[in-house]
């Protein structure tokens, strides 16, 4: 869940509380509790924004980690794919998309 956080402030920096709960699939209030222990941990920072809205960013140590755990998921990706054909890969997209509805 900390992870999905980071990579949705990474993309969308200054997101508000409910944005980010419905961007992780969360309550608000679940969402908040979170947010609370991550920027304890200095992940995120939470600023004023207006009247009582409260914005969310990432850190420093938020966004190397944001960026570690990209590196590693690209990684598992990589490696989970490498034996695909660029056709295979094409296909496979296909058929991801007939099953999403795309």
């Amino acid at each position: 869940m900390q992870w999905d956080t980071l990579r949705h402030l990474h993309r969308q920096p200054d997101a508000s509380l409910h944005d980010l709960a419905v961007l992780t699939f969360q309550t608000d209030q679940s969402f908040g509790s979170l947010a609370v222990r991550m920027a304890e941990r200095g992940l995120i920072e939470r600023v004023s924004g207006p009247g009582r809205a409260v914005r969310h960013r990432l850190t420093d140590e938020g966004a190397r980690l944001r960026a570690a755990g990209q590196d590693a998921v690209d990684r598992v990706v990589a490696s989970s794919f490498d034996a695909l054909s660029a056709a295979q890969l094409d296909q496979l997209g296909d058929l991801l998309e007939a099953a999403l509805g795309d």
